[in-house]
């Protein structure tokens, strides 16, 4: 195919497929684009900045914008800045290393407000993101993928190319990721090389730091050190990936859980014990719930080995989250940090069933989070506080405490 033939299904209106638009950037999507108009028709350029002028490719047309390469910054806004990596606007890993810290922590702080008056007609102060005081080298965890080699030649280790769902942006040093991670990843590079022939089909690399040695196995155990406790889980499971600004995280939460007196805390997707077991100290008793045996196996060895004994552990099915809980809930907080897609319904209405005094929900996908907010308002719980924290520096991605009160 000629560079400038449309793929199948191109809509031709109202650009062609790659005709060069100028346009003024206005914002940032919260998908971390540059967004702008040419005749009152929005135009999404990643990689470009708000402030400029540029030159952008259009490469689709949808039916309410068009999305288009940087083809040139013709006027650069005051705040770009030299990225970092040589990769940067090729890997898809990370979209804000030419944009000043101080003005990626202002973009986020609007990206929430955005979504919860744009997505949930909610007006509400979002207070500015905590900033994280690792900007590079931050990430404990990184997951190369590779594609199944061909004529047993191993193609491209690396993470997913900007804007494409499969092309593959090989990686040879992250500066993102911790330093034992880029020291050990030549060493991991070569060794799939070599063994190129004995692999059948693609896979994804894990590459997790524990005590600074690197683990390459998803069942080797991790250690993480928070506010005086060690925590263990296995290396391939879910844990927050910047131990830099863990214990500020972990302290914010703890502050808005205890604020209002409760003397019980719930903490209903528990995982190994992250939030029950840092936030135990302020309260009577603590019940961590989670879904899976094996994390709840995790969290009950970390109690035991870090001397809590006032918390215990539940696995709980889906449908029965609170049945095991005898608190008061007019005495009782509960913190919910769930994946990616959010709470589901079958969730949220044991939840408000069993309706807690306040309710401490940390999100790692505001849009997922706001869509929930909206049953909370439904359910008579009102915001009190939006605080973003910046787990993820240089990338779209953060962190977002919502703290939610039941009117009496």
């Amino acid at each position: 195919m000629q560079p400038d033939t449309p793929p199948r299904g191109f809509v031709s209106q109202p650009f062609a497929y790659h005709q060069e638009v100028e346009l003024r950037i206005d914002a940032l999507s919260n998908e971390g684009d540059g967004v702008g108009r040419v005749d009152g028709w929005v135009v999404f350029v990643p990689f470009a900045l708000p402030g400029e002028r540029v030159r952008a490719r259009v490469f689709r047309n949808e039916s309410n914008c068009s999305r288009a390469d940087l083809a040139e910054v013709l006027e650069p806004s005051p705040d770009r800045v030299t990225p970092r990596c040589p990769v940067f606007g090729i890997c898809g890993g990370c979209q804000y290393q030419n944009l000043r810290y101080e003005q990626q922590l202002e973009w986020k702080r609007r990206q929430v407000a955005d979504l919860m008056r744009l997505r949930a007609g909610i007006e509400t102060p979002v207070l500015r993101p905590i900033a994280s005081d690792q900007l590079y080298g931050y990430r404990s965890k990184i997951t190369p993928h590779f594609h199944k080699p061909r004529a047993q030649k191993m193609g491209s280790i690396g993470f997913l190319r900007a804007g494409s769902r499969n092309e593959l942006c090989d990686i040879t040093q992250c500066p993102i990721a911790m330093d034992p991670i880029n020291e050990a990843l030549p060493l991991l590079r070569r060794q799939v090389q070599a063994a190129a022939a004995q692999y059948k089909r693609g896979a994804t690399l894990l590459m997790r730091v524990s005590e600074g040695a690197v683990l390459t196995n998803p069942h080797a155990v991790c250690t993480e050190h928070v506010g005086g406790l060690a925590l263990n889980f296995l290396a391939g499971d879910f844990f927050q990936n910047n131990p830099y600004i863990l214990p500020a995280f972990t302290d914010y939460v703890a502050g808005q859980a205890s604020g209002k007196g409760a003397c019980f805390l719930v903490d209903a997707y528990c995982g190994s014990g992250l939030f029950a077991l840092t936030l135990a100290k302020f309260f009577e008793s603590v019940t961590g719930v989670e879904v899976s045996e094996s994390s709840a196996d995790w969290a009950r060895a970390n109690a035991a080995a870090n001397g809590i004994s006032h918390a215990r552990f539940l696995a709980a099915s889906a449908e029965s989250i609170f049945e095991q809980i005898s608190y008061p809930a007019q005495r009782t907080v509960v913190v919910i940090d769930p994946p990616r897609k959010g709470c589901d319904k079958l969730f949220l209405d044991q939840l408000f069933a069993y309706g807690p005094q306040r309710v401490v929900y940390v999100s790692c996908n505001p849009a997922t989070q706001v869509r929930d907010l909206v049953f909370f308002r439904e359910a008579r719980y009102r915001i009190a506080e939006v605080q973003p924290f910046d787990l993820f520096p240089q990338t779209k991605h953060l962190e977002c405490v919502t703290t939610l009160d039941r009117d009496s």
